[in-house]
């Protein structure tokens, strides 16, 4: 079976015989997968009215401690984005009712970012379907390849400086 980067490989052996053009069967292959993977993922979110960064949010606030509350600053490292992206995600959660700013108890000049009940309830009805959107996007892979594909990524992330901190 072949696909499209294979032909592309093929065209650039044709034309380039004295370069390498191996990375290009595991980046091209990545590339095209993470678009196809973002547009079903996205397909799931939008049907409970949601979008990647909205699910982000959310996620990260669910997957904390009860009673789910982090600052601002702890989500924008959780979710890698600036600090101007998390104000505007959380301007739309907030006025859509899912998430609240409330003064911390810590720092009196600080918020804390609290899921509210109604965000909850709507995560946990995501959830379950963004996981099937999963399952089905890798159901091609054997739980043994799944594990194996999972180690070699965290293993190029880790050589690209992507640790956990």
């Amino acid at each position: 079976m072949t696909d499209h980067v294979d032909l592309v490989l093929e065209q650039w052996h044709a034309q380039r015989p004295d370069l390498d053009v191996s990375p290009m069967a595991v980046i091209g292959r990545l590339s095209r997968l993470a678009r196809l993977v973002d547009g079903e993922l996205r397909k799931t979110f939008a049907s409970h009215g949601l979008d990647r960064a909205s699910f982000d949010v959310l996620a990260t606030l669910r997957r904390s401690a009860p009673p789910h509350r982090l600052t601002p600053t702890e989500l924008m490292h959780a979710s890698m984005v600036t600090s101007g992206a998390i104000t505007q995600r959380l301007d739309r959660l907030e006025a859509r009712g899912l998430v609240t700013r409330e003064p911390s108890e810590v720092d009196g000049r600080g918020v804390v970012v609290a899921l509210t009940a109604e965000g909850q309830a709507l995560f946990d009805r995501t959830l379950p379907d963004h996981l099937a959107t999963e399952h089905r996007l890798l159901a091609a892979l054997s739980p043994t390849e799944r594990s194996g594909l999972a180690n070699t990524l965290r293993a190029v992330l880790e050589s690209l400086g992507d640790v956990r901190g």
